[in-house]
């Protein structure tokens, strides 16, 4: 198959697992990573993740299958960062959709879903690796089965999110380090990090996981 990954931001941690993948696939599928969907030529399958461009039906209509990998159990959590919402507001899993890109967005139909376990000490890193996997399996899937299988109508009640902005890693110095801890979870130290006014002042947190109370003390 010839295939194409359109991720938009080269910064962003994604695109290690991308490109790992891409190799992977590299002896049986011809894969390109690409950037601008004025690069997409056409093929078998386009893959949006982490796209952050409208990609127009007519540069679509160049590919058998165009999907969308999007991190909210749809039609619920349509719109921008579902999952950061969804961590931020104590969600103890996370859904990852696999759908055909459509007009209006995140409308399109459904190939597969999968959900995502948290435990509620997963930080930014962590969150991200596990659904950046799950985005890997889902794109091994539809090489898999895009030729057997179809997708099928989103069903439910839809929800939109807002994009977020830097302001949403704003912290609250007058509140409690618990109260805000899943806000402090989702923070990108390097992209959006939490951050604080206090004295005149702007502060940033870094916020490093270190192992469980007790390791390291001696017997």
């Amino acid at each position: 198959m010839k295939v194409t990954v359109l991720c938009s931001d080269a910064r962003h941690p994604v695109n290690h697992w991308l490109s790992a993948w891409a190799a992977r696939q590299a002896a049986t599928h011809d894969i390109s990573l690409l950037r601008a969907a004025r690069e997409c030529s056409g093929g078998d399958i386009l893959f949006l993740v982490s796209c952050t461009e409208i990609v127009r039906p007519e540069v679509r209509a160049r590919y058998r299958h165009a999907v969308v990998l999007h991190a909210s159990d749809l039609p619920a959590g349509r719109g921008w960062s579902p999952h950061v919402w969804d961590v931020v507001e104590g969600c103890t899993h996370l859904t990852l959709s696999m759908l055909a890109v459509a007009d209006p967005f995140d409308t399109g139909d459904v190939w597969q879903k999968r959900r995502i376990a948290l435990d509620g000490t997963e930080l930014y890193d962590e969150i991200n690796r596990k659904v950046f996997d799950a985005e890997i399996e889902l794109m091994d899937w539809l090489l898999a089965n895009a030729d057997t299988t179809r997708p099928v109508p989103q069903s439910g009640t839809p929800s939109v999110r807002r994009r977020r902005t830097p302001e949403d890693s704003r912290v609250d110095p007058a509140r409690s380090i618990e109260a805000q801890f899943d806000l402090l979870r989702v923070c990108d130290p390097e992209r959006f990090p939490a951050f604080f006014d206090l004295r005149g002042a702007r502060y940033e947190i870094v916020l490093r996981k270190v192992g469980s109370p007790g390791d390291g003390e001696k017997p």
